[in-house]
C-alpha cells in the first residue's frame, strides 16, 4: 500500500494527496504534518515495517468535502486518491487511482463553490517592450460553468487596467510563467516586479514553464481542442498575449482535471474599453457586492438589486454590477428590455414564475460537460428544458423590446436531450451513480434481464428463509448478508439446540451465531453475480448518457446564459418597479443632472417609520464640475456624493435608478476615494493609503471621470491636509476637468467657488436647537463654517460630563479669538501722524534698505488697516493667502503697470 501511495504521490509533488483507506482519507508523511496543523487533526504514526514508521492522519470521507474547503482557502492543491474496486474475499489491496486534482481556480463541485459568486481561474501573459512598455495579455475560466474568456491590455494604461481586471475578477488562482514566482509555500508570493498582485487579495500562485506561454503552441492547443482550422471566429487575430493565456489556461486544466473538459467550447475575446473602469477602492468604497466592514452582502448594491430567481441570474447581475457599459446602444438595449418587464407587470411576474426554482443550468452543463454529474443532474436539466416552451409562450400577443424578445425566441428547448433523459433516467434517482437504481426499466435488455434474476435469486432468499424456519423449528431464523460474508443465516444463542448439523458456522457475534449452508453457497453466487452485473452496467450505461448530453454542452450553455440574462433583467425590473426607480437617460454629453436622487441602499436600511430625504445634484464639465460639499458630521454628505456615484453606474450598467428623473453624461471612470484606513501588513500609515488612492485618481482620471473624495487630507496635521486638499481640488478643476464631488471638513475650501469659475458651493442644512443640532439632510447652495462635532459626539454617546467640558473649552477658545480681534481692531483706528501727513510715500524692504514702490495714502491704509486686524494665531494658511491675494490685487488696481513689474507673484 505504502508503495501504491508513493506512486500516485511522485505524480503529484505540489499537492496534498488524500487517500482513500475504506471508511478514510489518509494523509501520509509531510501531508500529514500539514493536513494536521491546517485542519486541526491528531497526528499519529502507522508502522509499515519493522524500518518504516510514518506520521499519518486521515478525514472521514463523510467529512472530506469540509476538509477540501479549508485546504482550498488556504491556498493548496489537493488530490484525491479513490479506491476503484471494493475489497472482496482473500484480496489483499484494492486498485487506487487519482479521480480529481483539486487547486482553488479548479473547483466544479457545488458545496465548494458560492452560490451567486464566479470562481476563476486567471492565467497573464506579459511581453517587456523598452520602446512601448509593458503589455499583459488575460484568460480566465471558472470551470464550474464554462466561462472562458480573454483580453490583451497595452499602451501607457497596460497596468492599470490589469490591476482593475483583477480587482474585478477576483481570481482564486494565477496563473504565471515560472521566471515570475517563487515556490515558497501554497500562496507563493509574487516577483516584486509585479506589485499589483501583492494589493490583490488572497491568491494561490501556480507557476508553469515559460513554454506553455508560447503563442504558436497556445494556438494549436486551442484549435485541436475546439476542432477547428482557425481561431479567427474567437476574436483572437491580432492579440497574441491573449492567445498565449488562454492556450496556457486550457493546458494546466486538462493536464490536471484528468477529463475532455467538453463544456468549454466557447471562448470569446474582450475589450477592457467596452466597459467602465472601476479600481479596487472605488468597489470597495461603494460597496458594489459586499460592504466595507464585514465583506457581507447584506448591505451591498448588489443585495438591493437582487431579486434573481437562479444561482446563474444572480451571478450575471453581479458581473453587470462590476462591468458597467460604455456601449449607448448595449446600454439602451438592457433598458428597453427592464422597461418592457417593468411596465408589464403580468409578463414580469409570469417570467419570474417560470424561472423560480429553476436549477443552476451553468453549472450543471458544467458538471455534466466535467464528468462528474449524478443521474439527478440529468432529470434537472430535463426539467429545465421542460420550462423553455412556456417561457417562449409569454410572447404571444404581447410588444416587447427587442432584447427581450430575441431572448425569448433565442432559447433552445433540445428535444432529443429531454427524451434521451426520459427514456433512460428514472424519475427519482439516487445521488449515488455506482450503487444502481439509475436507468429506467426497459431501456436495456441486458439490464432488465439481470435485474430480474436478481429479483428472482431474493425471492428464492425469502421463501428458503421461510422454508428453514419452518424446517428447523427457529422462529427468528434470519438470512441476512455483509461485504465480507456475503449471505449467511444468523441464529440467536437461544436457539443453537435446533441448528442442523449441515449448517456450517461462520462467526459468532455476542448475541448470535452465523452459518451457511450448501444451498445458501450455490445461490449467492447467482444473486450477487447479478446484482454486481447490473450495478457495472447501469454505471456504463449512465456514462454513455451524461457523454450523449454532454455532446450538446454548447448549445444547453447558450440556454443557461439566455436564461440567466433574461432573470436578472427580471430582477432589475423587480427592483425598479418595488422601488419606485426611473429609467435614465444617457448620452455623451458631460451632463450629469439628477432630481430627486436617493441612495438605492440607504433608503432600504433605514428605521421603521424614517424617511430618506432626496437631493438633486448638477454637475457638468463646465461651470459645475467641482462641487464642495460641507456641512456637519453626520448629516449625510457621504452618503450624497456616494448615491450620485452609484446612480451613475447603475444607469450605465443599464439599470433604473432610484430618482424622479435622472439624466446620465457617460462615465469613463468612477473614482471614489473615502474613509481613513491603514495597510498594516504593507507597513503604509492612513495617511500614506490616502495620499496612495489620491495620487491614483490624480494620475488615472479624464474629463469624462467622476470623482468622489470623501475627507482629503484629513490623515495630516491641519494646516498640511488642508494644502494638499485645496491644491487636489485644483488640479481636479484646473488641468484634469473631471466632474468632481468634495466633501470635506476643510470650510476654508469653500473659498475656492471665489476663485475658480466651476467650483460651486453646497452644504447639508441643519437646525440647531439649544445646545443640539436636527440633521435636515438637504443639500442647499452655499458653504458652511460650523461642523456641530460637539453635538454628534453626544449623539454617540460620549459621557456627558466629556461633552460639557469640551462645550466648556470651546466656549473659551471662542472667547479668546473675539478678544484677540477687538484689540486688533482697536489697533488699527490708531493712524501713525507723519503718514498721515504725506501725500505719499514709500514702502520699504527692511531687510535690504530699498526703496520699492511708492503708494498714494488712501491704499496704504486700507491695507494696514486690514492687515492689523487680522488674528494671526487663529488665522490658517489658507486664509492667509487668499487675504494676502486680495490685498495686492488692490494695491497693484493703484499703480501703474511698470511701477510693480508686471509680475503676478508678490
Amino acid at each position: 500500500m505504502l508503495r501504491q501511495y508513493r506512486t500516485l504521490k511522485a505524480r503529484y509533488p505540489d499537492a496534498l494527496l488524500l487517500f482513500r483507506l475504506g471508511d478514510f482519507y489518509e494523509l501520509f508523511e509531510e501531508d500529514a504534518r500539514i493536513a494536521a496543523r491546517e485542519l486541526g487533526l491528531v497526528l499519529t504514526r502507522r508502522r509499515f515495517s519493522k524500518t518504516i514508521r510514518l506520521p499519518m492522519c486521515g478525514v472521514p470521507y463523510r467529512s472530506v468535502t469540509n476538509a477540501v474547503a479549508r485546504l482550498l482557502e488556504k491556498g493548496y492543491k489537493v488530490v484525491i486518491a479513490e479506491q476503484m474496486e471494493k475489497p472482496g474475499k482473500g484480496r489483499r489491496l484494492v486498485r487506487r487511482e487519482v479521480v480529481r486534482v483539486i487547486t482553488p481556480g479548479t473547483v466544479v463541485e457545488e458545496t465548494l463553490l458560492p452560490e451567486k459568486g464566479a470562481n476563476y481561474l486567471v492565467a497573464i501573459a506579459l511581453r517587456e517592450d523598452p520602446r512601448r512598455g509593458r503589455a499583459y495579455g488575460l484568460a480566465a475560466v471558472d470551470l464550474s460553468t464554462g466561462e472562458f474568456t480573454a483580453t490583451e491590455m497595452t499602451g501607457p494604461e497596460a497596468d492599470t487596467h490589469l490591476r482593475e481586471e483583477l480587482g474585478r475578477l477576483r481570481p482564486s488562482e494565477l496563473l504565471l510563467p515560472e521566471p515570475w514566482t517563487s515556490s515558497e509555500g501554497p500562496a507563493s508570493q509574487a516577483d516584486a516586479s509585479l506589485p499589483w498582485l501583492r494589493e490583490a487579495h488572497p491568491v494561490r500562485l501556480s507557476p508553469l514553464p515559460a513554454a506553455d506561454f508560447d503563442p504558436d503552441l497556445a494556438a494549436q492547443r486551442l484549435r485541436d481542442h475546439f476542432g477547428v482550422a482557425s481561431l479567427e471566429a474567437y476574436g483572437l487575430d491580432g492579440h497574441p498575449l491573449a492567445l498565449a493565456a488562454a492556450g496556457a489556461t486550457l493546458h494546466y486544466l486538462k493536464a490536471n482535471q484528468l477529463s475532455d473538459l467538453a463544456h468549454l467550447r466557447r471562448l470569446s475575446f474582450y475589450d477592457v474599453a467596452r466597459f467602465m473602469h472601476l479600481d479596487a477602492t472605488t468597489r470597495r468604497n461603494l460597496e458594489l457586492t459586499e460592504t466595507l466592514r464585514e465583506g457581507r452582502t447584506e448591505g451591498s448594491l448588489f443585495h438591493v438589486l437582487d431579486f434573481t430567481k437562479t444561482a446563474m441570474g444572480g451571478r450575471l447581475l453581479r458581473r453587470w454590477i462590476h462591468q458597467p457599459l460604455l456601449d449607448l446602444e448595449a446600454i439602451e438595449a438592457r433598458q428597453g428590455a427592464v422597461a418592457s418587464l417593468v411596465d408589464d407587470p403580468l409578463l414580469r411576474a409570469d417570467l419570474r414564475e417560470l424561472l423560480d426554482g429553476l436549477h443552476d443550468l451553468e453549472r450543471l452543463v458544467g458538471r455534466i460537460g466535467f464528468g462528474n454529474a449524478n443521474a439527478r443532474d440529468l432529470v434537472a436539466l430535463r426539467r429545465a428544458l421542460a420550462r423553455i416552451p412556456r417561457l417562449q409562450k409569454l410572447l404571444e400577443g404581447r410588444q416587447v423590446a427587442p432584447h427581450l424578445q430575441a431572448l425569448l425566441e433565442g432559447l433552445e428547448p433540445l428535444p432529443e436531450v429531454s427524451r434521451l433523459i426520459t427514456q433512460a433516467i428514472v424519475e427519482h434517482p439516487p445521488i449515488l451513480v455506482r450503487e444502481g437504481g439509475l436507468i429506467r426499466a426497459g431501456y436495456h435488455p441486458e439490464l432488465d434481464a439481470l435485474r430480474r434474476t436478481a429479483a428472482q435469486g431474493r425471492d428464492w432468499l425469502a421463501a428458503y428463509e421461510a422454508q428453514e424456519r419452518e424446517r428447523t423449528g427457529i422462529p427468528n431464523l434470519r438470512i441476512k448478508y455483509n461485504e465480507v460474508f456475503g449471505f449467511f443465516i444468523e441464529v440467536t444463542r437461544s436457539h443453537l439446540s435446533k441448528v442442523p448439523p449441515e449448517y456450517e458456522r461462520r462467526a459468532t457475534i455476542t448475541h448470535a451465531e452465523r452459518f451457511i449452508t450448501p444451498a445458501l453457497k450455490e445461490r449467492e453466487a447467482e444473486i450477487l453475480a447479478a446484482e454486481e452485473r447490473a450495478k457495472e452496467l447501469e454505471y456504463d450505461l449512465f456514462v454513455q448518457v451524461r457523454r450523449r448530453v454532454a455532446a450538446h454542452a454548447d448549445r444547453l450553455t447558450q440556454v443557461a446564459r439566455r436564461l440567466a440574462e433574461l432573470d436578472a433583467l427580471a430582477s432589475l425590473a423587480e427592483a425598479a418597479a418595488r422601488y419606485g426607480y426611473v429609467r435614465p437617460t444617457v448620452d455623451e454629453r458631460t451632463r450629469i443632472e439628477v432630481r430627486e436622487g436617493r441612495h438605492p441602499v440607504v433608503e432600504r436600511t433605514l428605521p421603521e417609520g424614517e424617511r430618506f430625504v432626496p437631493n438633486d445634484t448638477f454637475l457638468d464639465g463646465e461651470a459645475n464640475r467641482l462641487l464642495i460639499i460641507t456641512g456637519p458630521n453626520m448629516a449625510g454628505k457621504s452618503v450624497y456624493i456616494r448615491q450620485v456615484a452609484l446612480i451613475v453606474l447603475m444607469a450605465q450598467m443599464g439599470s433604473f435608478v432610484p430618482a424622479a428623473s435622472a439624466h446620465v453624461g457617460l462615465a469613463d471612470r468612477i473614482f471614489v476615494r473615502a474613509g481613513a484606513s491603514d495597510d498594516i501588513a504593507q507597513g503604509r500609515s492612513t495617511f500614506l493609503v490616502e495620499m496612495s488612492e489620491t495620487s491614483y485618481i490624480l494620475h488615472h482620471a479624464t474629463a469624462r471621470s467622476l470623482v468622489v473624495l470623501d475627507e482629503v487630507g484629513r490623515g495630516t496635521s491641519t494646516y498640511d491636509g488642508l494644502g494638499l486638499a485645496w491644491a487636489v481640488a485644483e488640479e481636479l478643476h484646473d488641468r484634469i476637468g473631471a466632474r468632481t464631488l468634495f466633501a470635506t471638513h476643510f470650510h476654508e475650501l469653500t473659498e475656492l467657488a471665489d476663485h475658480l469659475e466651476g467650483a460651486r458651493n453646497y452644504s447639508l442644512a441643519v437646525r440647531e436647537q439649544g445646545d443640539r443640532v436636527i440633521f435636515l439632510r438637504r443639500l442647499v447652495p452655499g458653504g458652511t463654517d460650523r461642523s456641530f462635532g460637539i453635538q454628534v459626539a453626544r449623539l454617540a454617546g460620549l459621557p456627558e460630563r466629556v461633552v460639557e467640558r469640551a462645550l466648556e473649552v470651546l466656549e473659551r477658545l471662542r472667547g479668546e479669538r473675539v478678544r484677540l480681534q477687538q484689540e486688533a481692531g482697536k489697533a488699527a483706528a490708531v493712524q501713525p501722524a507723519p503718514l498721515r501727513e504725506r501725500e505719499a510715500t514709500y514702502l520699504t524692504d527692511l531687510e535690504a534698505g530699498e526703496l520699492l514702490v511708492p503708494m498714494d495714502d488712501a491704499a496704504v491704509w486700507a491695507v494696514v488697516r486690514e492687515m492689523l486686524a487680522l488674528d494671526i494665531g487663529n488665522t490658517t494658511p489658507v486664509e492667509a493667502l487668499v487675504a494676502l491675494n486680495r490685498w495686492q490685487q488692490r494695491l497693484k488696481a493703484s499703480l501703474p503697470e511698470q511701477d510693480w513689474g508686471g509680475k503676478s507673484t508678490p
